[in-house]
């Protein structure tokens, strides 16, 4: 599995015009899934995410999880975190699950995401044409994977 990690002001996604799920400050996490994930590899990714401590505190430094700031999170599906570019100039996606495996990857992990965070999480689209909008505070960004 792999995710991108955005610290952010606010993020939104709206799939034909129409918002379908917004936070304010947070975390905006792309999350694709290989073909070898498996029930550990999300909860691993769960923890690893609700436990970053990547919001500031008073003197500046990065030191406080999302817990101590009332943070959310907006979980948005992204295969081609998995595309790979290294011959030709059109992605292979050969090392990204299914979409009906992916699917149900997807699913389990925002659930292990409301388990193991403290609010809400708000979820974009499976499968669909999604228009991502963020305000990406720092910008604080992090690549998590986990093969």
């Amino acid at each position: 599995m792999k995710a991108v990690v955005q610290r952010v002001g606010s993020a939104s996604v709206s799939v034909s015009g129409e918002s379908v799920a917004a936070i304010g400050r947070g975390f905006l996490v792309l999350a694709g899934f290989g073909g070898h994930d498996n029930e550990d590899t999300l909860a691993w990714m769960a923890r690893k995410i609700v436990s970053l401590r990547i919001f500031e505190d008073d003197t500046g430094r990065m030191t406080l999880p999302m817990s101590a700031v009332g943070g959310r999170i907006l979980v948005v599906s992204q295969f081609t975190l998995y595309g790979d570019c290294r011959k030709g100039a059109r992605p292979s996606f050969d090392k990204s699950a299914p979409p009906e495996v992916a699917r149900g990857l997807y699913d389990r992990f925002v659930e292990l995401l409301e388990a193991e965070a403290p609010g809400k999480i708000e979820s974009g689209v499976f499968q669909e044409k999604m228009d991502v909008s963020l305000v990406n505070d720092g910008p604080v960004t992090l690549v998590i994977e986990k093969e």
